[in-house]
This record gives structure tokens, C-alpha cells and sequence, in this order.
């Protein structure tokens, strides 16, 4: 039926990478879920009233607040389209991390007021009236939000959106939520005990716990995430692939949404190249990247002496060295200042995150080991930490 609904809907539907139809994707989910929540709102107000049951109408309430995430989802994918402007360069597409944020927090929101409206459900109990009525209009909305929550999650899987995960899960809750007061419900008037607080109880915990959990997911992207190490060997492959290039080093994604990414990264060349040849190069590769790979490339070019005899043994025997210290390390932008009384050695060397040293220990490690080669030679290091410890580009 979602795929249906899709093809009907969206306009251009498999053109998924097109941002465009990403917004029509998120302005779909969000008018749908409008209408649907505002329907389980109005059913569950009613079966709340026939059962006198505080927790129906806590849950109906909730379903109110639905249709504010889904009023939320549909205005941040409206904003997400605006274009570039003088304020924000990058575009607005990281306006969907915030409503995702926004919908995490109504999340918890509710769960907090869950828990109080049923302990004191608890401390002063009501009557349950069972009502064949009431019954079947839980039915309805635990049906209607298994629909709802698959509907999300396709849609979520299919562009890409942490916005409409985040929906995903929370319709999942309120399945739960409703599940829960339903079968509190039954069992209430089989037994003649009680259970709609304590059954509220347990549920909004779940609540809060899947509220948490998503706002320390959406967090996350907001202050920049690390790129995946399938991106970082395919961006290193692809540059790799180019005659002309001898290494690469110093990668660097950011991401301002999910279809926006800007990346630079520093390229060796020979010295001996014509640097109109090697500027040229260097163009077509920022170009490729955005036609294929939908990402903003910017390229340092690092011409690298390649014919020295002297200092291509002498930086052999230094990543010797280095390789004996760790196989993780690895040297880039290697050069030597030779002088009478004494020669500078100067490179970078890249490391992961969770290296065992410190940047300060490694480079008074390295400089020992140099100073064991000849003492006449003096290092200047300077280290960087790369995404993956890998970062050949082979794979």
C-alpha cells in the first residue's frame, strides 16, 4: 500500500537523489501523518470518555502531539529546500537534523507527563468501564499505527531520513502505548484489578528510553559525525584512480544534510610537472566528484620531489622507523632542508583518533629514533588523525 501511495504522490519517485524529491518524500509523510494522527485523536478522545480511562485519553493527547511532529516534519523539509544564501553558505538542509531533535524531545515530553498522569492513576484509581466500543476503537489505532510506523520507516529507508526515522519510532511507541492500555483494559475487567496506571508506567518508561536514545542520535550529525570508512576508501579509490596522482592525504567530509556534502583533501603530484598540467588535473577531479559523487571537492595540490636520491633514502629509512613504532602510522609531505651543521626534516605523520600516544609523545618518539639515523638531524612533525587507520585506498 506504501508503495502505492508513493507512485500516486510523489512526483518523480525513484529519482531519490534529486532534493527535490527528497522534500516531496518529507512534505508527503508529514500531510499524512497529520490527517491520520488527527483522526486517532478524535477516535481515542471518544473511547477514552466510554471507559473513563485517564490513560486512553493521556495517549489520545499524545496523538495531538503527533500531528504537531508531523506539522514540524513537513515545515523543516520545506525549509531544507531553500537554496544557499548569505547567511547560511551551505544551504539549509541540516534544518531536518533540528526537527528530528524537536520530535525527540516531544518524545520525551510526553513520556515525563505519561508516567505522572499514571502514578497518579495509581495513587487514586478509577473505575475501568469496559466498553465493546472503546475496545474496538483501540483496535483500530494499534492497526492504524503499525500502518503509520512501517509507512515511516519505508519512507525513512528509501531518502535517507533521520527526521522520519525518528517518527517511525515514535508512531512504534504509541503502538506499544496503545497495545499496553488495551490489554490493561481486558485484563482490568476479567480480574477486577486495576492495571491502567501501572501499565501506563511501564510504557512511558519505554518512551522516555526510546526518546533518549534518538535525541543522542540526532545530536550527533548536528555536531559533524565522522564519514563512513566505505566513503573515505571510495573518495581515496576514486582520487587514486587519476594518472598523474602519486598520494593523497589530509581528508577532511563535512556534511550539511543528508544529500549535501563538501570534502577537501590534499593531492601529490610530481614536482616536475607542469604546474598547468597539474592544475588541470586537479579541476577535472573537483568536477568528477560533483557529478558522480554529489560532493562539493576542494583539492590542495602538494607537488612532491620524486628524482632526489638522497632524500628519497633518507625517507625510506624514516618510515622504516615510523612502521616499527606502528603499522597505524603513516608519513606524508616528506622534505628535507639540508644544511652544514645540521639538516630539518620535515613531514606530517597520520594517526587514528584512539592512537595509544599522544601527539606529543609519538613526535619526541619519532625524533629519538631520527636522532639514532644521524644526530645532525632535527625533525619538525606535525601530526594529523585520519578517519579509518587504513587510508591507502586499497580495499
Amino acid at each position: 500500500m506504501t508503495n502505492l501511495l508513493i507512485r500516486l504522490f510523489v512526483k518523480d519517485s525513484q529519482n531519490t537523489s534529486n532534493e527535490l524529491v527528497r522534500g516531496r518524500y518529507g512534505k508527503f509523510s508529514g500531510i499524512v501523518g497529520i490527517m491520520t494522527n488527527l483522526l486517532l485523536f478524535l477516535i481515542k478522545i471518544i473511547a477514552g470518555t466510554l471507559s473513563n480511562s485517564i490513560a486512553i485519553v493521556a495517549d489520545a493527547v499524545n496523538n495531538l502531539f503527533d500531528s504537531v511532529s508531523s506539522i514540524v516534519t513537513l515545515i523543516s523539509f520545506k525549509v531544507s529546500e531553500k537554496p544557499a544564501d548569505a547567511k547560511h553558505p551551505y544551504g539549509h538542509a541540516r534544518m531536518e537534523y533540528v526537527s528530528s531533535l524537536i520530535i525527540s524531545f516531544i518524545i520525551l515530553i510526553f513520556g515525563i507527563q505519561f508516567i505522572k498522569s499514571s502514578v497518579e492513576k495509581i495513587i487514586h484509581p478509577d473505575k475501568v468501564v469496559f466498553s465493546w466500543l472503546a475496545i474496538s476503537i483501540l483496535i483500530v489505532s494499534i492497526l492504524i499505527k503499525l500502518w503509520q510506523s512501517l509507512f515511516y520507516r519505508k519512507i525513512s529507508r528509501v531518502i535517507n531520513s533521520s527526521t522520519i526515522y525518528a517518527t517511525s519510532i515514535d508512531s512504534r511507541n504509541d503502538m506499544l502505548a496503545t497495545s499496553s492500555l488495551l490489554l490493561a483494559s481486558i485484563i482490568s475487567t476479567l480480574t477486577a484489578f486495576n492495571l491502567d496506571g501501572y501499565m501506563g508506567v511501564a510504557v512511558a518508561v519505554f518512551i522516555i528510553i526510546s526518546g533518549i536514545k534518538m535525541v543522542a542520535d540526532t545530536i550527533s550529525p548536528l555536531l559533524g559525525l565522522a564519514p563512513s570508512e566505505e566513503l573515505v576508501r571510495s573518495i581515496y579509490k576514486k582520487v587514486l584512480s587519476y594518472d598523474g596522482i602519486v598520494g593523497l592525504h589530509d581528508l577532511t567530509v563535512h556534511n550539511y544534510g543528508v544529500s549535501k556534502r563538501f570534502a577537501s583533501v590534499h593531492c601529490e603530484v610530481s614536482a616536475k610537472q607542469d604546474i598547468m598540467v597539474s592544475h588541470d588535473l586537479i579541476d577535472n577531479i573537483e568536477r568528477d566528484f560533483l557529478k558522480d559523487m554529489g560532493i562539493y571537492m576542494v583539492i590542495h595540490l602538494d607537488p612532491v620531489i620524486m628524482d632526489d636520491e638522497q632524500t628519497n633514502e633518507l625517507k625510506e629509512a624514516v618510515e622504516k622507523l615510523i612502521k616499527e613504532i606502528s603499522d597505524d602510522i603513516h608519513m606524508h609531505d616528506f622534505r628535507v632542508v639540508w644544511g652544514i651543521t645540521h639538516s630539518n626534516l620535515i613531514f606530517d605523520v597520520v594517526v587514528p583518533y584512539k592512537f595509544r600516544l599522544s601527539d606529543e609523545e609519538l613526535s619526541i618518539l619519532i625524533s629519538e629514533r631520527i636522532l639514532e639515523l644521524n644526530p645532525t638531524y632535527r625533525s619538525v612533525i606535525t601530526v594529523d588523525h585520519s578517519y579509518i587507520p587504513d587510508f591507502s585506498g586499497d580495499s
